[in-house]
């Protein structure tokens, strides 16, 4: 029997069971709380984290939330990331397991808010967690100390991130070490 390629194991048993769960906690968002006209909160742990319906056309932090072309723009932007991580990809450019996970939770991520954007009836990404993180009030005093709410896909995206920011890092000594040791 032939043994599957690293990149296909990552993206079904990491990036679609990851893009499953995060549509389906969008979907149970949306039974939660049905009626986008009124302010929604159901508060989990008080003054810390809370379940909320947001819905976001734009990107992080709600950034060009609300612009008519917003979902175009920003649904254009996925397909090329998703089709870049391919391609680098396939150039070798993900080289240790590290980079390989995070090109995963992209793809898992990317594909979540992208399925938002085009769902008949939707046209917006819906975001859900809501924390109140102390000292945000500080640094964005109109937040009331709430981080910007976000869905699972935001998150792949941002460990993704970290991943990649890691391995760089990692590669970078590795690099390092061996040219010291010639």
């Amino acid at each position: 029997m032939k043994k599957l390629p690293l990149f296909l194991k990552l993206i079904l048993f990491l990036s679609l069971p990851l893009f499953a769960l995060d549509q389906w906690t969008k979907w149970a968002i949306l039974q939660r709380f049905p009626d986008p006209t009124i302010w929604n909160q159901e508060v989990i742990i008080e003054g810390f984290f809370n379940l909320v319906r947001v819905h976001n056309t734009g990107m992080a932090f709600g950034l060009f939330n609300g612009n008519p072309y917003s979902n175009w723009i920003f649904g254009a932007i996925g397909i090329a990331a998703m089709g870049l991580i391919f391609l680098l990809w396939r150039k070798g450019l993900f080289p240790d397991r590290l980079s390989q996970v995070a090109g995963a939770l992209l793809i898992a991520g990317i594909l979540g808010n992208f399925t938002d954007r085009i769902l008949p009836g939707r046209g917006y990404v819906v975001d859900f967690l809501d924390f109140k993180l102390p000292f945000y009030d500080k640094l964005v005093p109109s937040s009331g100390g709430h981080f910007p709410s976000f869905n699972v896909a935001d998150s792949c995206i941002c460990i993704a991130a970290a991943l990649l920011i890691i391995s760089s890092i990692l590669q970078a000594r590795a690099e390092k070490k061996a040219a010291a040791a010639v």
